[in-house]
């Protein structure tokens, strides 16, 4: 499965993208806002790409992982989650030589088509209060808020607080 948009290529993510995945996916910068991120080493990426992989091996997955590719390089990541049968939960991370040029909101336009195309009539996507610039993506794509809530870190993190945005197919 592969979707194209004006600039950018969406592939699924695989053990393949090693390096490039773990590059951003330990950037403390890149993560300081991301519950599942950062990665302490190579092997918690690996793993992370494997189950990936495993998931797009499925006939039915329940999380579609893709690489976001600008002309071929791979620049970040964007994820599509069921949540049930009508409902699916977006998430992004972008590289941050790359942030601020519209990529995440771009990637999630297509996957919101995708999400629909799947049968979803719901779309949302969480944020910690302090990052603005996925607020922004998700007022882009017309999401509306909905509530804020406590966000728990596994780790010295700690408790924050996060936005839940939503739209409707």
């Amino acid at each position: 499965m592969k979707f194209q948009t004006d600039r950018l290529t969406l592939r699924p993510l695989s053990t393949n993208d090693l390096l490039t995945t773990h590059k951003y996916a330990t950037d403390l910068d890149v993560t300081k806002y991301m519950i599942y991120l950062p990665n302490h080493n190579v092997d918690e990426t690996l793993g992370f790409l494997k189950w990936c992989e495993k998931e797009w091996g499925k006939e039915q997955p329940e999380d579609y992982e893709f690489a976001i590719c600008l002309y071929g390089k791979h620049i970040g990541a964007i994820s599509l989650s069921r949540i049930d049968e009508f409902s699916c939960e977006l998430g992004w991370v972008l590289d941050k030589e790359y942030h601020g040029r519209g990529f995440a909101t771009e990637a999630a336009q297509e996957l919101v088509r995708f999400a629909k195309s799947l049968g979803a009539k719901e779309v949302i996507a969480h944020c910690d209060t302090r990052n603005m610039a996925s607020r922004r993506v998700m007022e882009k794509l017309g999401m509306k808020f909905v509530l804020e809530q406590d966000r728990q870190y596994s780790d010295e993190r700690g408790k924050a607080r996060e936005y839940e945005y939503a739209m409707t197919l």
